[in-house]
């Protein structure tokens, strides 16, 4: 064979320029790519010599070495797998994006049983970025065929020679730049066999050392899998200290082939909700490390589930570094959703402490998926429902709505809920008062996600979810109401127009004077709120203040109102409305809040007849001989009736 020099066409000069430049964000994958080859190459002697008998046999036990030269600053990757003709080598090495594998792949798509990795014209071309320089040694292992060496040092031509190769397969020497001298070091060179292609399942030497892991504990059946082996392999992989509070074992046929080791953190990572926090969910193709994260494999809902996942269906970009958005990845998706909401059911319905153990930590974050955003496969919103659990009125435990439903006197048709900032604001809001006092239980809504969960949760077992702090309340109750005059409750709409919508007796209040309620189909206070902490600026709007006819701030209002005395009952009329928003953990204006507490104070003092007179009046020692008696203030009862004086 003569030595001939072929020039590459325009596309390839092009994909060469590419590969040295911009086309990895990293260098070291170099080496994955190579490694990645030379697993391919094996993988075809393997299934070619089930089928041709006068295949070549390899020299030794399958296998991939890496071999330094410090003095001539080489390295070279070499196998003893399929091995190239002088025509393949023309064609897979000097022509953009034709690959042997993919060839390779396609004669055999039907196939199951073969792992086929990358595009190997393109993967190769990576050495170029470390490298002046690359020489390719091969033998196929076809009958008669001769040796062939292929060399480039990445400029518009190769050449093709005469090989001296004397067993089948291939060795890729790279003569490296000097700015690539560091991955001259057997250390560094181990560590990136064992960070991308550990799990390769042939053996790995450099300088004669094994330096990887062929068995990948994920592709193991679950059944022979232990406990331990998987707590470590959690602790190394997911970079945690503490054992996982549960695990995922799949391994899927159909419709996407994979296997995946997936775990739930003990603990919440301090970067859960940073948009750049780390998500360890690593992407495998045929044990070769693609993805560091593969954030495209899991909603964000999903998002504290770590491990790894190796598809062998999943296609990949020409850099190995984006997952291409395709039918396969859709899929792997939904199956994935899929396998943890299988889990999440049966651990649910297993061990329910361990679950709300999960949940607690973890069920603000997934109750993201009620609301699904752009991307999500599929609308997971009954699965959530039935794995939710939620803090009640009925105790400190966590509840599921089938429990709640369940406990559910029989005349009542409602699941009732309450959305505040916090636990302790729910607790103690007036809106609850009358749940309470009937036995109802209600559930309560802590978390900012919740104005969404109710906003998609609407029934649940075609049972309506309906807010305590919503419209008129309809509670049927025994007791007579109370009331207070049509007249007060006009007088309170003027005075507090500025500040509430409207004014009405509650039926919902049996301890506090006031509470502030929403619009039936508006939006909450609550989600304004939050709303206005991200947009300063934008106002909360007016509520419907209601007043409790029975509590003694009321009932003095209608008495200083029936009374004339007006600007003693405005401030004290201003005060409900402030009492409202304590309540819910705010007031607008302290120190109005400050002046109205004054004039009740004032008020309080007079009624028991030990306010103090004006600081210009000041009282005598002794009163004169011609001192005129002052009129005793008035004392109101509960009803507004003059209580007489003291006798003396």
């Amino acid at each position: 064979m003569q030595t001939t020099t072929h020039t590459f066409d325009a596309e390839v000069r092009q994909l060469l320029d590419l590969v040295i430049h911009s086309l990895y964000s990293d260098r070291e994958v170099f080496l994955r790519e190579l490694v990645s080859n030379a697993s391919d190459a094996l993988d075809r002697a393997r299934v070619a010599g089930l089928s041709n008998p006068d295949l070549t046999p390899a020299l030794g036990e399958p296998g991939i070495d890496i071999r330094i030269d410090p003095v001539e600053s080489t390295i070279t990757v070499s196998d003893n797998g399929i091995g190239l003709t002088a025509d393949q080598a023309r064609e897979h090495l000097g022509t953009i994006a034709h690959s042997g594998t993919k060839a390779f792949a396609k004669a055999l798509e039907k196939s199951t049983e073969h792992n086929l990795i990358g595009q190997f014209g393109v993967g190769f071309y990576a050495a170029l970025m470390v490298s002046d320089h690359v020489t390719v040694h091969s033998l196929s292992g076809e009958p008669d065929a001769e040796a062939v060496t292929w060399s480039c040092d990445g400029s518009t031509e190769y050449t093709l020679a005469e090989g001296a190769r004397e067993s089948r397969g291939t060795d890729i020497v790279l003569k490296l730049r000097e700015d690539s001298f560091d991955f001259l070091d057997k250390d560094k060179l181990t560590e990136i066999i064992r960070r991308y292609s550990e799990f390769v399942s042939y053996p790995i030497r450099i300088a004669e050392e094994q330096v990887n892991e062929p068995v990948a504990l994920w592709t193991k059946r679950p059944q022979e899998v232990d406990e331990a082996e998987v707590q470590a392999f959690y602790k190394q992989t997911c970079g945690d200290w503490a054992d996982p509070a549960t695990h995922i074992h799949v391994h899927a046929d159909a419709p996407v082939q994979f296997k995946a080791l997936l775990f739930v953190p003990a603990m919440v990572p301090q970067d859960l909700n940073y948009t750049d926090g780390r998500r360890p969910l690593k992407l495998y193709a045929k044990r070769v490390l693609i993805l560091e994260e593969a954030r495209e494999l899991l909603p964000e809902w999903l998002r504290f589930v770590r491990g790894v996942v190796d598809s062998e269906d999943i296609k990949l970009n020409v850099s190995r570094e984006m997952v291409q958005q395709n039918r396969q990845v859709r899929e792997l998706k939904e199956q994935l959703v899929n396998r943890v909401l299988r889990h999440f059911k049966k651990l649910a319905k297993n061990d329910e402490e361990e679950w709300t153990a999960i949940w607690s930590d973890f069920g603000s974050v997934m109750k993201e998926g009620f609301t699904p955003r752009p991307g999500d496969t599929t609308d997971p919103k009954d699965k959530l429902t039935e794995l939710a659990r939620f803090r009640t009125t009925a105790g400190e435990g966590w509840r599921s709505l089938a429990a709640y439903v369940e406990d559910m006197p029989e005349d009542q048709d409602t699941i009732w809920f309450l959305t505040a900032p916090d636990a302790a604001t729910a607790a103690r809001s007036p809106h609850l008062e009358a749940f309470k006092k009937k036995g109802i239980e209600v559930v309560l809504l802590t978390d900012p996600v919740d104005e969404w969960l109710v906003g998609a949760l609407t029934s649940y077992k075609d049972i309506e979810l309906k807010a305590v702090s919503r419209g008129e309340l309809d509670l049927e109750d025994d007791e007579p109401a109370e009331t207070v005059g049509e007249d007060l409750v006009g007088w309170l709409k003027t005075t507090l127009a500025t500040q509430v919508k409207d004014v009405r007796v509650s039926n919902r209040l049996t301890d506090s004077p006031s509470v502030l309620v929403d619009d039936e189909h508006g939006m909450s206070a609550n989600m304004q709120r939050m709303l206005s902490s991200m947009q300063p600026g934008m106002g909360v709007g007016k509520r419907v203040l209601e007043i409790n006819p029975g509590h003694p701030l009321v009932r003095a209002i209608e008495a200083l109102h029936g009374s004339s005395r007006t600007q003693q009952a405005a401030p004290l009329a201003h005060l409900l409305v402030d009492q409202a928003k304590l309540t819910e953990g705010h007031i607008d204006d302290p120190a109005s809040l400050v002046d109205r507490l004054q004039t009740l104070s004032t008020l309080l003092a007079d009624g028991l007849g030990v306010g103090a007179p004006p600081a210009d009046h000041p009282v005598p020692d002794e009163p004169s001989e011609d001192s005129v008696e002052l009129e005793s203030p008035e004392i109101l009862d509960s009803a507004g009736d003059v209580v007489p004086p003291p006798a003396d």
